[in-house]
């Protein structure tokens, strides 16, 4: 996009490349708020890619494989959906809410959000880092 000429200010926020998305998809873009202190959704898996940007606030994301790690107001983050877990997405702030934009791309036939089960949560517990 060529912004030369106007006032508009653009910003790239994420760039990811050889994205595959099956025939069949379809997407979502959600706007979420978490209260404060709330420990947000329990762990679960995306159906497809997430790409999302922090509004407001401050939350703590963990994917599996990873360290948790917090995301501020103005910074992007993304998921890969399919097998891996997403852990959590918090709000790391105790006196007001934060909130994100998601857009979801969504398998064919799949729901959008499956919840992880205690089982495979207790056998993976030690591949998880924790958060201080």
């Amino acid at each position: 996009m060529d912004a030369a000429g106007t006032n508009m200010v653009v910003r790239d926020l994420l760039h990811l490349s050889d994205l595959r998305i099956p025939k069949g998809s379809h997407a979502m873009l959600q706007h979420l708020e978490l209260p404060p202190g709330d420990p947000g959704l329990g762990p679960h898996r995306h159906s497809g890619p997430v790409f999302g940007y922090m509004l407001e606030g401050e939350m703590l994301f963990e994917l599996e494989g990873g360290a948790p790690y917090p995301i501020e107001a103005g910074e992007a983050f993304w998921e890969p959906g399919g097998d891996v877990i997403h852990y959590r997405v918090a709000n790391l702030l105790a006196d007001r809410p934060s909130s994100f934009v998601v857009a979801m791309l969504c398998a064919p036939g799949v729901e959008m959000i499956t919840m992880v089960g205690d089982e495979e949560l207790a056998a993976k517990a030690g591949e998880r880092t924790p958060w201080p």
